[in-house]
């Protein structure tokens, strides 16, 4: 293939297939891409996007972080804290990580095991479970519920509703209006309920927590702020992170000899589920919208344009790694961008990774070997997340 055959495109199901070949090439022949039919920009290798996350005045979160949305420029709602640059970013992404510190991280860790434990149990002595069906459509919900404090009869419905909202059909873009993005109303009845029940988890303390905001006026949450932040903290976590586990069974499926080194030292496992992370991120790619001129290779990608930043594509590049198409849990990883970078670094992502360790452990410990049925796997009708829907295992 020349050069001028090169093409990507992340709503094209043929290279989503497998896109590493694709980007392989747009590291080295076009490290900054132009799709001129779908008029975006791409940057492919580790340093740039890196940089990118990290440059905040020339590339704004605050139209979207994907690439549908900033293209359809849509009215955003107060709160979609991954949507915003400081200071507003700040002020709110300050009030949702207390959800997230390590003390309530630890506190989850044995209820998230129990959770897995349930999941896997009633498989014993069968012949085949399913990585997505039975564990990642299962866990990450529980988590996420606990945290936020969403009733369990409750959690399936408040899973279904947050894959709806990152759903396309598959090869073409996810469907955005001008009118609104985020709508939180779904949520309402779980804040109304918790204002007559409070309990230790987010929607209590946000109901009840005053803060400064950026125009130094010390208040509270307005109602319409709280609903968006639990629609927020739901999509990304129940998506994205049961994203990982169909990955998990396929992966390691297909490396059976790391995967027995996993259930003989089960001290590897930290490390295997980073590696898999790198891998295979679950989010192939962020965008950002360029507010003014900025150089890339000699190239000016100008103000206005839409910019995707190629997370899957960085984490595979020669220029970071050492034999990047490999999968080593051994791999001495310092930095991978699976979670983002700097300011809009994942606020999860101490979470997904106990769910990918606890969930590892946990199936290691009743299936130690398995193979994945691939004919039978379904992948995800979505570009937002690169995933499978179902990934059965033969276990008998």
């Amino acid at each position: 293939m020349s050069q001028g055959d090169l093409y990507y495109d992340p709503y094209d199901i043929g290279i989503d297939v497998d896109p590493y070949p694709v980007y392989c090439r747009l590291r080295d022949e076009s490290p900054l891409y132009y799709n001129e039919k779908l008029d975006f920009w791409g940057l492919s290798r580790f340093a740039d996007v890196s940089a990118a996350l990290k440059d905040l005045k020339r590339l704004s979160s605050a139209k979207g972080d994907i690439l549908e949305v900033i293209k359809a420029d849509p009215v955003m709602p107060p709160g979609v804290f991954i949507n915003e640059d400081p200071p507003l970013h700040t002020v709110h992404r300050v009030l949702v990580s207390r959800a997230f510190t390590p003390k309530k991280m630890k506190a989850l860790e044995d209820k998230i095991r129990a959770f897995c434990s349930a999941c896997l149990e009633p498989f014993e002595g069968a012949d085949r479970f399913d990585f997505v069906i039975d564990l990642g459509d299962e866990l990450p919900m529980r988590a996420i519920g606990m945290l936020v404090g969403i009733p369990d009869a409750e959690q399936p419905t408040v899973r279904d509703h947050a894959q709806r909202g990152l759903r396309n059909e598959r090869g073409k873009p996810l469907k955005v209006t001008r009118d609104r993005y985020f709508d939180g109303e779904f949520y309402a009845d779980y804040v109304a309920w918790r204002e007559k029940n409070p309990s230790d988890d987010l929607i209590t303390e946000l109901l009840s927590v005053e803060f400064e905001d950026v125009s130094g006026t010390t208040r509270r949450l307005t109602k319409e702020e709280i609903l968006i932040f639990l629609a927020v903290i739901a999509g990304a976590g129940v998506e994205t992170t049961g994203n990982l586990f169909g990955w998990l069974g396929k992966v390691l499926a297909e490396h059976p000899d790391q995967r027995a080194q996993l259930a003989a030292d089960r001290s590897l496992i930290p490390n295997a589920i980073e590696e898999l992370l790198r891998f295979e991120p679950p989010g192939p790619h962020v965008a950002r919208y360029v507010t003014e001129d900025v150089e890339y290779h000699g190239q000016t990608v100008p103000a206005g344009s839409a910019l995707l930043l190629m997370l899957s594509s960085a984490n595979r590049d020669e220029r970071q790694f050492t034999d990047p198409d490999r999968f080593d849990i051994h791999r001495r990883i310092s930095q991978h961008l699976t979670f983002g970078h700097g300011t809009h670094f994942c606020l999860g992502a101490a979470l997904a990774r106990m769910e990918g360790r606890i969930a590892l452990d946990e199936v290691l410990n009743r299936f130690p070997e398995w193979d994945v049925d691939l004919a039978n796997a379904t992948r995800k009708p979505t570009t937002t997340v690169r995933g499978w829907d179902s990934m059965p295992a033969l276990i008998g």
